[in-house]
């Protein structure tokens, strides 16, 4: 039974990045994974996610956002991958809305370059959209979309040639502290270590249950749709990344077409989901959510629910509060950090958080902001 210096449960994205970052400080890892590499069980799937400054969510995200741009692109030159691509951005809405207004708050806060565009300008720039009365947008030059799949596949490409042991279809089972450390058990055996990490995505609430965190494991479904008029004025080089929030606050998000005419270009509702768990996902489109989506996103990209080309569901891990869920275990910080509860935003975040959690591995603390994601804000509060 070999002894490791930690053990990081869940390959995702945290994980891998996590198990990168160890590895390159010359920390003896282990990481261990459910399914194989760059599976699509999870949140880190779909071909692409979307990478924003104007954080709407909130300005202290700002600091690890820039961070993270850097790490993208360390990771693609390390790597050879194309895992991040800058498009520009339009935060679509009312002035008041949060999307509008909340993403103009962090520009402004942090001095980022951006861009307020009227509904007339916003038409006339990008014939495909068709704003609303009195909407308006921010354009954000240094938006776009970070590759899923890809940034995985790099992070776990790199942590194995530097040292780290990747175990897949090996799930955790259980854990208990053994001295100063842990002793984690696996269906093949069991393994020590000085700390443990667990990046569990939407298996937080089986995994992490002593948290006290009401996790909301939800559905959520990715649609393609080939254009009417074809996939010119939505090519990359044309057409930006966007969220549109309408005026009752749902919001839609979406992409060029990325990759090519036949596949299309990409949409969503964001937290329109249904409740489910992790184990249980169903993995079909149902003809009723591509109508319901055609339908909505039709009224405001006019070319775009065209030829529906496939659809793919994935899982958001939700907090209460739509804040993220890092820090040392309130019960065993000596033993254990965790990195989850990413609600449906977390990927643009996958290199930064893979250095946030190795500091705290390893040292216990992190020079990143990250008081607002305090694993014990929820303590007590569990629904009974």
């Amino acid at each position: 039974m070999a002894s490791f210096d930690v053990i990081v449960v869940g390959l995702g994205g945290m994980g891998s990045a996590t198990a990168l970052r160890l590895a390159s400080r010359g920390v003896r890892v282990l990481g261990l994974e459910r399914f194989d590499p760059a599976h699509a069980r999870g949140a880190s799937h779909g071909g692409s996610r979307i990478i924003r400054q104007s954080y709407f969510e909130g300005a202290e995200y700002v600091p690890l956002l820039l961070r993270s741009y850097e790490l993208f692109e360390e990771l693609a030159a390390d790597a050879g991958r194309d895992v991040i691509s800058l498009t520009g951005g339009l935060m679509i809405g009312l002035p008041e809305s949060r999307t509008v207004a909340g993403s103009r708050a962090s520009a402004e806060r942090w001095g980022l370059d951006h861009e307020m565009l009227d509904a007339q300008e916003l038409r006339r720039r990008y014939p495909t959209l068709a704003p609303q009365p009195g909407e308006v947008a921010l354009f954000e030059a240094k938006a776009g979309f970070v590759r899923p799949e890809a940034t995985v596949a790099a992070n776990l490409e790199l942590a194995a040639r530097r040292g780290a042991d990747l175990r897949f279809r090996e799930p955790m089972t259980s854990w208990t502290r053994d001295g100063d450390g842990v002793r984690v058990v696996t269906a093949e055996g069991e393994h020590t270590a000085g700390h443990l990490v667990i990046t569990p995505g939407p298996w937080a609430p089986e995994l992490l249950a002593d948290l006290d965190v009401p996790f909301r494991i939800e559905r959520q479904v990715q649609f393609w749709f080939r254009p009417r008029g074809g996939v010119g004025p939505f090519r990359p080089e044309r057409h930006p990344i966007y969220i549109w929030e309408d005026a009752g606050g749902g919001q839609i998000y979406g992409f060029p077409a990325i990759d090519g005419p036949d596949d299309g270009a990409k949409i969503a509702f964001f937290r329109r989901g249904t409740e489910t768990t992790a184990d249980a996902l169903d993995t079909a489109v149902h003809d009723d959510e591509i109508a319901e989506m055609a339908s909505y996103c039709g009224v405001r990209l006019p070319d775009l629910p065209g030829e529906f080309r496939r659809g793919e569901p994935c899982l958001y891990t939700t907090t209460p509060d739509e804040h993220f869920v890092i820090g040392r275990h309130p019960e065993h910080p000596a033993a254990v950090t965790v990195a989850c509860g990413f609600s449906g935003h977390g990927f643009k975040f996958v290199p930064v958080v893979g250095e946030v959690v190795a500091d705290l591995a390893t040292t216990g603390t992190t020079a990143h902001p990250i008081g607002l994601f305090n694993p014990s804000r929820f303590a007590g509060n569990r629904p009974i």
